[in-house]
């Protein structure tokens, strides 16, 4: 069973290698490619401050509760078990990432975050690099969607590191339908990064956030998210574009106060 395991393990780590011949020249837009949602959130500091995002009734939650508060607040906030690599070796290979500076940090780093302060993003970029050093074949979608505390400065800093981490391996915006995985290969590429941010027009390997759109069905009903992904995968093939099918529950204020000591696993996620 150990060894028929670790068989698996391989081709999800290889999986895009792995394809036959003939989808080698097919856009990638049209292959469903696997991917996780607040990809970072397997690592959430339970003793970090509350993100600039959150609204003034969840910060004074958190300063009437302490410690407590956030423990809970984890349990809504953690859509991952697994890092980076965890997740690379499982065959994801789109990754949601949402970036914030951190209150009063003597550092001025750059965090993952969502509602708490997650790993370093610099951490975090030069361990999925570390996958895409062993694994040359296998190309990953970065999605940088959301920005929280961020100055110009701020931008100038994640750009110069993503061209730090990545240097060639980093694919120029073109036209989507002419990246394919034998285009990628013959140049080396393997990242494609999507930029949801005016600086995306300043930076040749930054891909404006409008060409990965992710259209939100926000809603804890079962079928009216299937519903909804059905008609908009119908509506963006159309288009020619890439796109996200954000197959996931989204609990309401109601949901949260309902379940608020069981969490996002047993309330929703195992619908």
């Amino acid at each position: 069973m150990a060894s028929s395991q670790g068989k698996n393990e391989l081709i999800f780590a290889d999986w895009m290698a792995a394809l036959p011949g003939s989808l080698h020249s097919t856009p990638l837009t049209n292959l469903a490619i696997p991917g996780s949602h607040d990809s970072f959130s397997f690592y959430i500091d339970e003793a970090s401050p509350v993100g600039p995002e959150q609204p003034e009734t969840v910060q004074n939650f958190v300063s009437v509760f302490g410690t407590v508060a956030k423990k809970l607040m984890r349990k809504w906030l953690a859509t991952q078990t697994m890092n980076f690599t965890s997740q690379l070796g499982a065959g994801i290979r789109y990754f949601d990432l949402r970036i914030s500076t951190k209150p009063r940090d003597p550092d001025n780093e750059l965090y993952f975050a969502h509602g708490l302060f997650s790993a370093k993003v610099k951490e975090g970029l030069e361990e999925i690099n570390a996958f895409l050093t062993e694994h040359p074949k296998e190309v990953v979608f970065l999605d940088f969607n959301h920005f929280y505390g961020m100055q110009k400065c701020h931008h100038e800093k994640l750009v110069q590191m993503l061209k730090d981490t990545y240097g060639n391996k980093m694919c120029p915006a073109i036209f989507a339908h002419e990246v394919s995985l034998q285009y990628l290969w013959e140049k080396e590429h393997q990242v494609l990064v999507f930029y949801h941010s005016p600086v995306a027009v300043e930076v040749a390997f930054l891909w404006p956030g409008q060409m990965m759109p992710a259209p939100w069905a926000n809603t804890t009903d079962t079928e009216k998210l299937i519903q909804f992904l059905q008609a908009s995968i119908t509506e963006r093939r159309k288009k020619g574009s890439f796109f996200i099918s954000q197959v996931v529950l989204t609990p309401k204020a109601s949901t949260v106060v309902k379940g608020v000591a069981s969490g996002l696993r047993e309330t929703i996620t195992e619908r």
